[in-house]
């Protein structure tokens, strides 16, 4: 039998405030009816928006990496110096910035929740915070609280709220000084703030690196954020790259920290169904693997890939969080919204495969994929076939056969085999999309909860 136990502890952040409530469980100890109620929602969503903004637009490099002389990290991607880079926010005055114009956007393409850069590792606020004001966007020309505007607008569009948090912060003058004990208070204050004055947050996606265990009170950060927020959900990177030879943690603190969701970044996850997860990838394509902010120099991907993209984490049972990056006016460029508004077309039609879905009962490769939802499993066939694709036998029985995208398929089933025979040898270019109705549910066909493993040749 599962049992919720009740943690009540006291914790203190920089504002000097204290929380101590009894109803607080931490998601540790969630019976599976609780976890699904809170993380239900996300893994049906499949798509998101992530956007990081910022004053580094304004010069089209990549947003911090680009701040030469990382302290406390690796370098790469250094083109700006400090003080050139440190006081681009005196510049900073995106006019033709509309939350609503964003929010809609997300809607056309498809999505169901964004996730904002509220503070990336240079360590500019893009809200009115109390607790460094003097590098926020209150000291810019602009003033108003982006982070306002985009809550108050995602929650207007019925759109799920996330915020993108870096605990790295490069130019806070606390960070990793002695036992760390400022910065670790004013990060938490921060996060205070954020899950505070916006109403509902949905999400909250850490980027974490530097310094050992001890130099952070995890404890106290999750119950605060679960008083905030009940039904937060929360990312696998609060301490991501706190590594050997650091102290270690305890296994409570381990466990909390290892969040709801995987992050595999500029990469499809690997096929996984007993842990969410979740690809942050770039809509722009930069050869030094950056791409997030506003790059002018880089490629933009094309519909066609960013649908498979998210195809792919489909099949693969997780989620595609696809970035954009706006220019220093507001603007999300022409390009980007282009290609986002071919994938929103794309899941007008076809979107029944995807959202909702969960991947299998076939291993995703590079042939593509499948999902099923109930007694349906849609095959998605991406690459192209000569005449002839065999995926392994179903146990059910097949009673309906539709070919969504209209090609001139055949689909024979055997005892040894599921059969897709191409009439004129060449399948959709960006998606064959076979509907098969069975007489059973369509997860009865996983083994032991794992997909059907290979292609027969």
């Amino acid at each position: 039998m599962v049992r919720n136990i009740v943690l009540t502890v006291a914790f203190f952040t920089i504002q000097a405030q204290t929380y101590s409530d009894p109803s607080i469980v931490l998601p540790t100890v969630e019976t599976l009816e609780q976890r699904e109620a809170r993380l239900g929602w996300w893994r049906e969503a499949r798509f998101g928006m992530f956007i990081h903004w910022g004053p580094a637009s304004i010069n089209g490099t990549e947003i911090s990496w680009s701040r030469m002389g990382h302290p406390h990290d690796h370098s790469g991607m250094e083109t700006v110096p400090p003080e050139v880079y440190d006081n681009l926010y005196k510049q900073f005055n995106p006019v033709k910035f509309n939350a609503d114009a964003w929010m809609q956007l997300a809607k056309e393409a498809g999505m169901k929740y964004i996730v904002f850069i509220t503070k990336h590792h240079d360590g500019f606020s893009m809200w009115h915070t109390k607790l460094r004001p003097e590098y926020s966007i209150l000291a810019t020309p602009f003033q108003r609280d982006i982070c306002k505007e985009i809550a108050d607008s995602a929650h207007r569009h019925g759109l799920k709220l996330g915020w993108y948090y870096s605990t790295r912060d490069w130019t806070h003058p606390d960070y990793l000084v002695g036992d760390n004990r400022k910065y670790d208070e004013f990060y938490r204050g921060q996060v205070q703030e954020l899950l505070s004055n916006y109403g509902k947050v949905d999400i909250l996606w850490f980027d974490h690196v530097a310094g050992n265990w001890e130099h952070y009170d995890f404890k106290s950060l999750f119950e605060m954020m679960y008083h905030l927020q009940p039904t937060i959900i929360i990312n696998n990177r609060v301490a991501r790259f706190i590594r050997p030879p650091a102290d270690k943690p305890t296994l409570e603190i381990e466990a909390l920290t290892r969040g709801d969701f995987d992050t595999p970044e500029q990469q499809i996850g690997k096929f996984q169904n007993n842990r969410l997860w979740e690809s942050c990838i770039t809509l722009t394509e930069c050869p030094d693997g950056g791409g997030w902010s506003y790059r002018p120099d880089c490629r933009t991907r094309s519909a066609k890939e960013c649908i498979q993209m998210l195809v792919h984490c489909a099949c693969g049972d997780g989620n595609l969080l696809l970035n954009v990056g706006p220019k220093p006016t507001g603007e999300i460029p022409e390009e980007q919204v282009a290609v986002l508004k071919e994938m929103g077309a794309w899941l007008q039609k076809y979107g029944e495969s995807i959202y909702g879905t969960r991947g299998g009962p076939y291993l995703n490769g590079k042939w593509g994929g499948s999902t099923y939802k109930g007694h349906f499993v849609y095959l998605h066939i991406l690459t192209p076939q000569n005449k002839t694709l065999v995926l392994p036998p179903l146990k059910s029985k097949i009673l309906n056969i539709t070919i969504l995208t209209e090609e001139q398929v055949q689909v024979q089933q055997t005892e040894k085999h599921i059969q897709i025979k191409f009439n004129n040898g060449q399948n959709n270019p960006i998606d064959t999309l076979i509907k098969l109705e069975l007489d059973r549910p369509a997860q009865d066909e996983m083994i032991g909860g794992k997909p059907l493993n290979m292609l027969i040749k």
